[in-house]
């Protein structure tokens, strides 16, 4: 279903940096299977085939298709449209396809849908309950039209759509193929055994560590209106195999599109347990099993109508910041320091001659944070997105805009026996006379922490006129109308260190310095090491003087 969606995808969010998701689900609505795409879509397709059984029940039949985006309806946030079909076996409902599309535009008052300025969910574009898009076979071509004509690229929304029914249609024929071989009663049987599974797996990890109650906080700079520090709680309680998450004391929902629902704070938990336990657990309803939440209502974790939620993504990141956090002395062994706290969005949306709607999405991953065992990734997606750097080719195809600058920034992985990651930067020229930029980055103020005396990672930046005399540093999630030749740097956050600075192994340093990661100054102030870069050695006797006195301190 994956490959078909990544094949067929007319988009390049989709079709290139790959923000989708698919699944499979028997009868009930219980998750068989899910593809390795955006984990924090994952956890919230039960609320979306929930939606749909109560809306549909008894009425669902062999050949329809449903769709849904309205977040207090089993959605997420209204770019991410829902497709659900049902499968049929021996005139037999058997199970369920389910694909879900962050789309390009969905309409609203800002090009890409997902403006963190937007104080409500009706400026944010067109809101879809669950609905029957095809009937028995039969396209709903007049529901269809009123969906397109309420959004920018409605060629571009057709095509990932129809990608979404072609994914459904080639995981229907493989429940359909498994029925064949098994029968209806052993698929059934095995089901259940696959859940129970994947149950057991997940609580025999949790057997592995030590039972008690572990706390941890963090926070979100802003939320674009002025707001200051967002805060994010929780205590996450391991007791008899099973694992509780509270959020009590998170922030109240905000004024602006930061805020997000229930089921997509419980996916954030899912995934961020999943990385911290680092095994191969089927991913399914079997999964879900041990956890129990208490997730504040009217809070920014779960956000009530008529609230934004467009850019609810960065609360997902910032959940499994706070949670691996939290989880940390509980897996030691496991858990990394802090990564870049979620990939950098930037909109750039802007109107040709003839009236038509164009937007670009840049896409921009940073780093992880160390782990216990080795330094962070650089310039990888974090955890709970799974996406890919947008292609420059992709982005400068349009002939909209140019990329100058596109690499590493040195001295900005947080310092430890194990090193961040190091931040990403992409420099981009608007060639249009005009466009809408909307930015959505983060890690500003809050740095992405370290751990076991690990240094934070260097904070985030947008600097719009980059190199000019007119160059400033503006904030973390701006809304801009830019004219032709306006230039912006984007840089992501840099990730946290593990350990001691000063354990680092001074050859691991050199190596940092010779490949462009860390400069000479930087090796001697965070790391105690002293280098002949012409040399191209470290300076021994000098490095010990150097953390011999660090150490008596």
């Amino acid at each position: 279903m994956a490959i078909t969606i990544l094949r067929t995808a007319h988009s390049q969010i989709v079709a290139s940096s790959m923000d989708f998701s698919t699944a499979l689900c028997d009868r009930e609505g219980r998750i068989i299977a899910q593809a390795n795409t955006c984990p924090v879509h994952l956890g919230s397709m039960p609320a979306a085939i929930d939606a749909i059984l109560d809306e549909f029940g008894d009425s669902i039949a062999d050949g329809d298709v449903y769709i849904l985006n309205d977040p207090d309806k089993g959605g997420m946030h209204l770019p991410d449209i829902f497709s659900v079909a049902p499968s049929f076996a021996e005139d037999q409902l058997i199970g369920f396809t389910v694909t879900v599309v962050n789309h390009t535009d969905v309409g609203g008052w800002a090009a890409g849908s997902m403006a963190v300025q937007s104080t409500s969910i009706f400026g944010e574009g067109i809101q879809i309950p669950p609905s029957r898009l095809v009937a028995g076979g039969e396209l709903n071509s007049t529901f269809l039209d009123v969906i397109l004509r309420n959004v920018r690229e409605p060629d571009l929304l057709r095509g990932d759509l129809e990608s979404q029914l072609a994914a459904s249609h080639a995981g229907g024929l493989g429940l359909r193929t498994l029925v064949e071989k098994y029968g209806i009663d052993e698929y059934t049987r095995l089901i259940d055994e696959l859940l129970d599974y994947s149950e057991l797996l997940v609580r025999t990890e949790l057997s592995n560590a030590p039972d008690g109650r572990y706390l941890f906080e963090d926070q979100i700079d802003d939320d674009g209106l002025g707001s200051g520090a967002i805060p994010f709680k929780v205590a996450v309680t391991i007791a008899d195999n099973d694992i509780t998450f509270d959020f009590t004391g998170s922030s109240p929902q905000v004024a602006s599109a930061l805020n997000a629902t229930a089921s997509f704070t419980q996916s954030a938990c899912y995934a961020a347990l999943q990385g911290a336990l680092g095994s191969d657990i089927p991913a399914n309803s079997g999964f879900y099993r041990p956890f129990t939440f208490v997730i504040p209502e009217g809070s920014i974790l779960d956000g009530k109508r008529p609230s934004a939620r467009g850019a609810r993504g960065l609360v997902a990141y910032r959940i499994i910041d706070t949670v691996l956090g939290a989880l940390a002395p509980a897996f030691p062994d496991r858990v990394p320091a802090a990564g870049d706290g979620g990939p950098n969005s930037v909109a750039v949306g802007l109107v040709e001659s003839d009236g038509s709607s164009v937007i670009l999405w840049d896409i921009l991953c940073g780093s992880w944070g160390a782990t216990p065992t080795g330094d962070g990734n650089d310039g990888i997606s974090p955890l709970g997105a799974n996406l890919a750097n947008t292609p420059i080719e992709e982005l400068e195809k349009s002939g909209h805009i140019r990329i100058d600058g596109y690499g590493y920034l040195p001295d900005t992985g947080g310092a430890g026996t194990f090193r961040g990651g190091v931040s990403t930067f992409r420099d981009m020229t608007v060639l249009h006379e005009t466009a809408s930029v909307q930015i959505r980055s983060d890690r500003r103020t809050s740095f992405p922490y370290g751990l076991h005396g690990g240094g934070a990672g260097a904070p985030s930046a947008n600097i719009l006129d980059h190199g000019t005399d007119a160059e400033q540093l503006i904030a973390s999630k701006p809304h801009l109308t830019v004219q032709a030749g306006s230039r912006h740097r984007q840089v992501t956050a840099g990730g946290g260190g593990h350990g001691d600075p000063f354990h680092r192994d001074p050859q691991q340093v050199l190596d940092d310095v010779l490949d462009g990661k860390v400069t000479i100054e930087g090796a001697l102030r965070d790391y105690g090491v002293a280098i002949d870069l012409d040399a191209g050695q470290v300076l021994l006797g000098k490095t010990e003087s150097v953390r011999a006195l660090s150490a008596a301190r």
